[in-house]
């Protein structure tokens, strides 16, 4: 895909302060084995992430094994997300793009916690915005749930407020994978491209991969 971010929409994201539901980051701090040269810290209390089943933007159930074949930036957001999800996922496209130029084969992947609203086609037409290496998914209510309890994402869908119109208060970082290896890294929402990208491409030197 070609470059689609400016140096003026890289500065506001990183400008945007983010929201992060009922999680603190200092619950954030911890660090992360073989690739505590490349990180920050991980989730402390125990391993992050696990095993999912959800729905590709092309209409196939995958699973968790399926999904994460290379470093993956993982993002839970909802596609009528005012404002956070698509400043969050331009800026995890924009460190794709950088990785690309790198010679770094990475990925992204955006994870709807409003399933209600946001079905294949809807998925795949957000994430296909942003980067050709975006996958979107989805599900049912239940395999999106699952899938937010692995990573500890927190979500709250206003739909009493109105059940058409509604917005989803959701936590918001992105997640950094490997293939076996799993989750290694997160990524606040005032983190920069190049901070991602530089974390991805030594990460992926570590692996190998």
């Amino acid at each position: 895909m070609a470059r689609t971010g400016t140096i003026a929409i890289a500065a506001a994201i990183v400008a945007v302060v983010g929201v992060g539901g009922t999680y603190l980051w200092s619950e954030l701090r911890q660090t992360t084995g073989d690739f505590a040269q490349c990180t920050r810290g991980s989730v402390a209390g125990g391993a992050l992430g696990g095993p999912f089943t959800l729905v590709s933007e092309t209409g196939e159930t995958v699973t968790d094994a399926d999904v994460i074949d290379r470093p993956t930036l993982i993002y839970f957001g909802y596609t009528f997300c005012p404002d956070v999800c698509p400043l969050d996922s331009m800026r995890n496209a924009l460190a794709l793009e950088m990785l690309e130029e790198r010679g770094v084969d990475a990925k992204g992947v955006f994870i709807t916690v409003d399933p209600a609203r946001d079905d294949v086609e809807v998925v795949r037409d957000f994430t296909d915005n942003f980067h050709e290496d975006m996958l979107g998914l989805t599900g049912t209510a239940e395999q999106v749930d699952a899938a937010a309890k692995a990573y500890r994402v927190y979500y709250d869908a206003r739909i009493e407020e109105d059940p058409e119109f509604y917005l989803v208060d959701h936590s918001a970082f992105t997640y950094l994978v490997l293939p076996e290896a799993g989750f290694i890294d997160v990524f606040r929402r005032e983190a920069a491209p190049e901070e991602i990208a530089d974390t991805v491409q030594c990460v992926a030197e570590v692996a190998r991969v």
